[in-house]
């Protein structure tokens, strides 16, 4: 008979209870085994437990006391064990014996994962702990639980940590760290951050202590909304951090929200602790706010100062991608140029140079132009002397001027950046009158550009590019600077007589290379330089004095200085491996013609140039002759060529021996010098596009109310 046929003929009652009793049987079997699960001696399974990890792992694993195992009927999956007495000995190359060392450990493990060999522990309990974990540069970890130490799956993932008192051991060749860590429960009456810690030891292969106090329950690998508090002051080598906030994930410090204080030598010397590349700096203070959000690092309202320059702004840090990311914008409302010097390599005091103290008279100043006979040095050269190497041995040169420090450009490989810088106000420029300045700094897969690189000097404007390329070795460099509106009275602000000139003088600068220094750079240099000049005004005193004009300078003390009219100037310069030759030098004005040429060594820092000066006008006591230019960067000679001199004095000695009245013929100036070619030596020096865009005035630059005068 069919069996749906068999089934009709049963009543409905008959299949129901059949129906019942099956179900029933299911469920007495099932609350049967979890009764046996809930009351089995699980410390019957202690000693196997003990041999069978021991033997799987190949190091010591004992429970040495008690074993209990709490199975929740919901959720499935999670269970409770509880260890009184835990020794897990560390793998044999580790250097301690015990991996975890506990008076008792209570952990809740997820099954379904444990299936598929993944080791997930939402909760870890340890009391009393003594922990050690070594991470080696071949990617061996002691706390992998495998035999093959290096299995990155078997390592445990671990949610929550909570632990009372006791010592942690970190040891990680690769990140040059050994560091213990003690920590401890405080007095139940104060809940907020209960458990305080104290870290002794390396990071970095430098002295790195810590201390501070966090709550209860450490967050490691889960994120949560709620997030737990935490203090710390940590010291490396010279770095001090202090911080206080919040953190979600302890092991990626996800989550993190903190206020901050950094202190420090050098920002340079983060790129050892962190891996972020900044420039060199003097001893700095900062503070800011400090967020992370995944890989991404966020640190806003940043205020401080960076020796005796002020710094604020918003950067971020991007880890996520095949290379870290470095953006954001800052500022300093005031730039304290010496501060600088770290960053071009310039040794420490070396930024600034003695000059003209304001209020120093004209012939002063002039006497103060050391000449090609004096014996004595200007106070830039005696510091240059103990800064600085010798150029060479010839008399007459001095030290090195340009930056000669090697710059770890190696650096700018590990990440890429894109930063904008503003300064304001700049102070403190004896050399050059820099007023303020800004620049976006690109750095993409070793190449470094300062593209628009844009500062304000002398009341004008320098405006270009410069790219660093360190992919090659040594470094390449390319630079590509314009200047326009400088004022004269203001580019010199050292010499007084240059006070009352004025005019504006235009130029650009082309130049390629290479080395790791700013001198290796300049030494090797490729290129062109030229500076144009039109109509203004300068210091007749300063003409005539380097003519020897002895008529002009009686009118001078009599009846002081005057400005005489400046037709034009100009000087263009071939630049070859660094030797620059001139192609015109010319300095024209209303009694005086100077046309010069020669060459500046930026290898040796050394000047040999000639001017040759032709008046106009016919003066009296004139001992006209060139003007040699000489020495070195650090301590420059000028005086009359003295081959040239020498002739004119041995003509007025001969006459003065017939007649003293004579004597005064060798010196009678008759002037027979013609106006210059102001246009043809124009076009020499400005012989090319960039040049002559250099002429033209800078757009957007409002002029101050001095230029509009003038």
């Amino acid at each position: 008979m069919p069996i749906d046929k068999f089934r009709q003929l049963l009543p409905w009652s008959l299949q129901a209870r059949t129906i019942l009793i099956v179900l029933g049987g299911f469920v007495g079997l099932v609350l049967v085994f979890w009764l046996a699960l809930i009351f089995f001696p699980w410390d019957w399974l202690r000693g196997p437990l003990n041999r069978y990890i021991s033997d799987d792992l190949g190091r010591k694993f004992e429970i040495t006391r008690r074993l209990d195992v709490d199975l929740q009927p919901w959720p499935w999956g999670v269970t409770t064990v509880t260890l009184d007495g835990l020794e897990f000995a560390n793998p044999k190359w580790a250097l301690d014996d015990y991996l975890v060392k506990a008076e008792s450990a209570e952990f809740q493990i997820r099954l379904w994962p444990l299936l598929l060999g993944r080791i997930e522990l939402p909760t870890l309990r340890l009391s009393e702990p003594q922990l050690s974990l070594q991470a080696e540069p071949d990617g061996r970890k002691s706390w992998a639980l495998s035999r093959d130490t290096s299995d990155a799956g078997a390592t445990p993932v671990i949610g929550n940590l909570v632990v009372d008192k006791g010592l942690l051991k970190y040891r990680a060749a690769a990140l040059g760290a050994d560091m213990s860590v003690n920590f401890s429960v405080v007095p139940e009456s104060e809940q907020k951050l209960p458990l305080l810690f104290k870290v002794t030891g390396k990071w970095k292969n430098a002295p790195f202590t810590a201390f501070g106090r966090t709550g209860g329950v450490l967050q490691l690998s889960e994120n949560t909304r709620q997030a737990f508090p935490v203090e710390v002051n940590a010291t490396a080598g010279r770095t001090v951090l202090k911080a206080n906030g919040t953190i979600e994930n302890l092991a990626e410090l996800a989550g993190l929200n903190a206020s901050f204080e950094l202190q420090g030598r050098n920002l340079e010397e983060l790129y050892t602790l962190l891996g972020v590349v900044l420039p060199a700096t003097p001893p700095y203070k900062l503070g800011g706010q400090l967020d992370k959000s995944g890989s991404v690092w966020a640190v806003s309202k940043i205020r401080g100062m960076l020796g005796e320059s002020d710094l604020s702004g918003a950067l971020t840090f991007d880890n996520s991608g095949a290379k870290p990311v470095l953006t954001g914008k800052v500022q300093s409302k005031v730039l304290d140029f010496k501060d600088l010097g770290a960053v071009i390599g310039l040794p420490a005091g070396n930024t600034t140079r003695t000059g003209t103290k304001p209020g120093t008279s004209t012939a002063a100043a002039i006497r103060s132009i050391p000449s090609a006979n004096s014996g004595s040095k200007p106070v830039a050269s005696k510091m240059a002397d103990q800064q600085a190497p010798l150029v060479d041995g010839r008399a007459g040169v001095g030290r090195r001027v340009l930056p000669t420090a090697v710059l770890d450009l190696t650096r700018l490989k590990a990440m890429n950046a894109d930063v904008t810088y503003t300064a304001l106000d700049i102070r403190h420029v004896e050399q050059l009158p820099l007023d303020k300045g800004s620049v976006q700094v690109k750095l993409n897969d070793g190449v470094l550009k300062l593209d628009p690189l844009v500062l304000g000097v002398a009341g004008g404007r320098l405006a270009g590019s410069i790219t660093i390329d360190v992919k090659v070795v040594p470094a390449a460099f390319d630079a590509r600077m314009m200047a326009s509106g400088l004022a004269l009275n203001q580019l010199l602000p050292t010499v007084q007589n240059t006070k009352s000139s004025f005019g504006k003088i235009s130029g650009q600068a082309n130049l390629t290379g290479r080395g790791n220094s700013m001198a290796q750079m300049l030494g090797s240099a490729n290129g062109d330089v030229a500076l144009l000049m039109g109509k203004g005004e300068i210091s007749n005193i300063l003409m005539e004095f380097l003519g020897l004009d002895g008529g002009e300078v009686i009118k001078f003390f009599l009846r002081g200085d005057r400005n005489v009219e400046l037709r034009c100037a100009a000087a263009a310069f071939d630049v070859k491996k660094g030797l620059m030759r001139s192609k015109v030098i010319v300095l024209d004005t209303s009694d005086t013609v100077i046309n010069g040429n020669g060459q500046i060594s930026l290898t040796d820092e050394t000047l040999d140039l000639l001017l040759s000066p032709e008046p106009k006008d016919k003066s009296i006591l004139s001992l006209r002759s060139p003007l040699k230019i000489g020495g070195s960067f650090s301590a420059p000679t000028a005086g009359p060529d003295k081959a040239a001199l020498a002739g004119r004095v041995g003509l007025g000695i001969l006459l003065g021996a017939i007649n003293p009245f004579l004597a005064l013929l060798a010196t009678v100036e008759t002037g027979p010098g013609q106006d210059a070619d102001c246009t043809g030596s124009l076009k020499i020096a400005a012989n090319s596009k960039s040049s002559a865009a250099a002429l033209k005035p800078a757009a957007g630059i409002p002029k101050t109310k001095q230029q509009q005068a003038q």
